[in-house]
């Protein structure tokens, strides 16, 4: 594989985990009182506060490890999230198939995290 292709593909595998936080954030912000009555739902307190946090959160995350500024930290402000948001939300327990096919892509997703912040973001970073 040429050196040109494979910064490219380190790149978008970068895109490709940080959009789903991205995109989550964005719909947070777009559905802002359902999400919230969902986080009511399952027993959380002060979700107003929680879930505007939630949202800056994803963004400092996603936009951290997709452009490659600060993204270990980056990927360590997403796996902290996914840890109460897989438990919370998308539990191995549940008896619903969606719940646990969530939960598997989540233990993916926060592999892949694992792996920027053992290696960094690679090429084509704004900053290593």
């Amino acid at each position: 594989m040429n050196a040109v292709l494979k910064k490219l593909l380190v790149l978008f595998s970068r895109f490709c985990i940080s959009i789903v936080f991205i995109h989550s954030s964005v719909y947070q912000m777009k559905h802002f009182t359902e999400v919230q009555q969902f986080m009511a739902g399952k027993g959380l307190i002060f979700t107003e506060l929680l879930l505007a946090l939630s949202i800056l959160w994803l963004l400092l995350g996603g936009f951290s490890v997709f452009l490659g500024i600060k993204a270990k930290k980056g990927s360590i402000l997403l796996m902290l999230f996914l840890i109460p948001a897989t438990l919370i939300f998308h539990s191995p327990f549940a008896e619903q198939a969606f719940f646990s096919i969530q939960f598997f892509k989540n233990l993916a997703i926060f592999g892949a995290l694992l792996q920027i912040y053992i290696y960094g973001s690679g090429p084509l970073s704004l900053k290593p």
